[in-house]
């Protein structure tokens, strides 16, 4: 939607919240969401909207964390700063940039002077502070901006009121009130006046979005000095009194129980060793530091019961999911069609940061710190586990490094938990990286079957069955009950329905459309990462459309374009095709290729190069992997409003990163019920080697308010470089990634033990 249907009737309303009583002005706001105007279709044969395209899971996210936003507060501070303790998690995405950006601005305020911190678990926050879903600046865009209007208003009117002049005819500059007849104040100066001494309604007129003038324009990080220089403060940086390293011993399969354990004793005794204990998820231990907590682990030998996935492995797998996939219901009458089958390998959705949390448990009384995503979740059930009062447990959300939905699950912290209470001391409990890739959370397997009926040029209809190994979607909706309603039996299948239609619509206009998910409920560890569904569904989708193109006699940008719903999606599509320079001849096994995905109000485009011919690539050997290299990728991306485009340039490289080890080389391989990758050595994300040396992303000029762009180049950048593959190599591929088949790695055993060498800080041996 354009500048001209939307921005001028936001400038026209006006902001409604709250002054809070407090010492120094305090300002809370609550607003609600535009529906969004349905795009109507022009294709010969057009599509009826899908679920999606009338209400997304951003439009669903936001409407449930409406009736609580108006608890979002900030605080000026008599140096003229403000502080605002923001709800949400801050992974490495940028959104404390982002909305120190929109403070900022809305108040005529310097960057610098703009301070936000990351907000305890406030189970008040009901719906209101769960990061996920491309969602954290979408639902609390108007809520931030409108405390921050409803603050520079007030102060204006504390000035006018005591220099006895209009508001109206008074002026901002970086933090300081000025008048025609000389008067000057900064905004601290005005701090306790403009306080109110009891919470009120308020109302503000907005800053209209033509005169920002830090929003929209390339920003640098806020925390990237700290970042830089060692200052930033990650959970395992905490210095809490008396808090020692922790770790465990885990079984050698997904969900294992321990049976017995022979050596407790001795390895409670070992030098360095403080405390040894059973808990739910294995063996943990106690050290003086994390190299003598990971020698006890080695040490101890465990009589382990079985898991839940023992007897399963990428075939076993694979063969539920065909038998589990629903049926086509249009048969190809009268009509030319296609059918295809696509299957995706479990993928790890580690971050660089591994699993960790401390925790003091104490006699009637909890404090947790960790980056969490869903922190008040984590707070009920970490509360359950212990026997407490909600109000009784503290949760404080770290900065995270990464998370690609891992961050959603607070596994660490029940451990730390757990186990703090088990011998009455705090606790600093942290993953091995192996821990991370065989007992953390996986994005599912799964299977996507496609059926396109055509005929005269037109598509008559699309179906698209996608079936996959049960998402984990525990965290709920950032709180209790829909995280027990999410692990029901029936609930489970409701909630990943509901996530699925939500977010999976179809650009195109394709006749009957129908996009149905099955899930096959395997006890795997599994998790959203980013984009959830959209990866694989969107791949398979894109790869279909090549070949549709190709059996139409099209060119496939040309068809896609033909097809679109939306002139966004055809204008980020031209602008890769014109920046990439589509169609340019190349040698015999390079070819380009080109993916799309929408979501979320927001879309990308993007155009890769792919070389597939034989060749040496200068690499380590243990990298294992030869084959297709990608020598360029061009992204173009309409978010809306990109608030920060240096931030969002940022991200969409990500992106391109995760698509090509999607594609090619990033999957688990399942054997046994366990993952047999065990370190960043065997998980082979996007290497160096294959990250293209020309890369160019084109942030689009804005086109309305913000829509999601955490996870919007994903889906795309996977789609082009499988496109890409398949016109190089003259046969579509079906299997993803593209390297999957060929295991080139040893893997490391299942059971830890005393090692000869350390693998990235522990080995497992036999």
């Amino acid at each position: 939607m354009d500048d001209q249907r939307r921005s001028p009737r936001l400038e026209r309303r006006k902001f409604l919240g709250y002054l809070i009583a407090a010492p120094t002005l305090a300002v809370a706001a609550r607003i609600g969401i535009d529906a969004a105007d349905p795009e109507t279709a022009s294709a010969a044969i057009p599509s009826p909207p899908e679920p999606a395209d009338l209400l997304d899971l951003g439009d669903a996210l936001s409407l449930a964390a409406a009736p609580t936003s108006g608890l979002i507060a900030m605080q000026l501070n008599r140096d003229s700063s403000v502080s605002f303790a923001l709800p949400r998690a801050e992974v490495g995405q940028g959104i404390t940039t982002t909305f120190a950006m929109l403070i900022a601005d809305e108040m005529d305020l310097p960057l610098n002077k703009v301070h936000v911190t990351l907000a305890d678990a406030r189970p008040e926050l009901i719906f209101n502070q769960l990061t996920g879903g491309s969602n954290s600046v979408r639902s609390m865009y108007h809520p931030v901006r409108a405390a921050s209007a409803i603050a520079r208003a007030r102060l204006l009117a504390t000035a006018a009121g005591q220099w006895g002049v209009p508001a109206s005819g008074l002026t901002v500059h970086n933090g300081v009130i000025s008048s025609k007849s000389g008067h000057s104040a900064s905004y601290g100066s005005l701090a306790e006046a403009a306080a109110s001494s009891r919470t009120e309604q308020a109302t503000a007129q907005p800053k209209a979005e033509s005169a920002f003038t830090i929003v929209g324009t390339p920003q640098n990080r806020v925390d990237a000095h700290d970042a830089v220089t060692g200052k930033k403060q990650f959970t395992m940086d905490l210095q809490v009194p008396n808090a020692l390293p922790a770790m465990v011993c885990r079984p050698p399969t997904i969900n294992g129980t321990v049976k017995s354990v022979q050596n407790l004793a001795q390895v409670k005794a070992m030098p360095g060793i403080t405390d040894v204990a059973v808990i739910s998820s294995g063996v943990a231990v106690r050290g003086r530091t994390i190299t003598h907590c990971m020698d006890a682990v080695r040490a101890l030998k465990v009589t382990w019961g079985g898991g839940s996935v023992d007897a399963e492995s990428d075939a076993t797998v694979l063969k539920k999911l065909k038998a589990a996939t629903l049926p086509m219901a249009v048969p190809p009458v009268l009509t030319a069609s296609i059918d295809a089958e696509f299957s995706f390998a479990f993928a790890s959705n580690s971050a660089l940061e591994t699993n960790c949390a401390v925790a003091d448990v104490r006699p009637g009384s909890a404090e947790i710190w960790a980056g969490l995503k869903s922190p008040i979740t984590a707070q009920e059930q970490i509360a359950a586990l212990l026997g407490l009062p909600v109000t009784a447990v503290k949760v404080h959300v770290m900065q995270g490094g990464g998370s690609f939905g891992r961050k959603l699950f607070a596994d660490a912290a029940l451990e730390a938990a757990e186990f703090s209470k088990k011998i009455g001391k705090p606790v600093k409990l942290m993953w091995h990286r192996t821990d991370d890739f065989r007992h953390g959370r996986a994005h599912p397997m799964s299977l996507s079957r496609v059926r396109v009926n055509y005929a005269l040029g037109n598509v008559i209809s699309y179906e698209q069955r996608h079936t996959s190994v049960t998402t984990d979607f525990g965290h709920g909706l950032g709180e209790i009950l829909t995280a027990v309603a999410a692990k029901l039996p029936v609930g489970d299948i409701g909630f990943s329905q509901t996530v699925f239609e939500l977010s999976q619509a179809m650009p195109y206009n394709f006749g009957v459309t129908t996009q149905l998910l099955n899930e096959v409920p395997l006890k795997f560890h599994t998790g959203s990462m980013r984009n959830v569904y959209s990866p694989n569904v969107v791949c398979a989708r894109e790869l279909v459309i090549d070949q549709l193109a190709g059996t139409m006699g099209q060119d496939p940008l040309a068809f896609r374009r033909s097809f679109f719903k939306d002139d966004r999606f055809r204008a980020v599509l031209d602008k890769v095709a014109e920046v990439g320079q589509w169609g340019r001849k190349m040698p015999a096994g390079m070819a380009q290729g080109i993916g799309f995905h929408s979501e979320y109000k927001s879309c990308s485009a993007v155009l890769v190069e792919i070389d597939c011919r034989p060749q040496t690539v200068n690499r380590k050997v243990r990298d294992g992997v030869t084959g297709p290299r990608i020598t360029k990728a061009v992204m173009a991306v309409d978010a809306g409003l990109p608030i920060n485009p240096r931030g969002l340039e940022a991200q969409m490289i990500g992106c391109i990163n995760d698509g090509i080890g999607l594609a090619l080389t990033e999957s688990l391989h399942i054997d046994k019920g366990l993952p047999l990758e065990g370190s960043w050595d065997n998980f082979f994300y996007t290497r160096q080697w294959n990250t293209p040396p020309d890369t160019r992303i084109i942030v689009m000029p804005a086109t309305g308010e913000p829509g999601g762009a955490g996870e919007l180049g994903v889906s795309s950048s996977l789609a082009a470089v499988a496109c890409a593959y398949g016109r190089a190599t003259g046969k579509m591929p079906t299997s993803f990634p593209i390297n999957h088949g060929t295991l080139s790695f040893e893997p490391l055993p299942r059971v830890p033990s005393i090692p000869d060498s350390p693998v990235d800080g522990l080995s497992y041996v036999s």
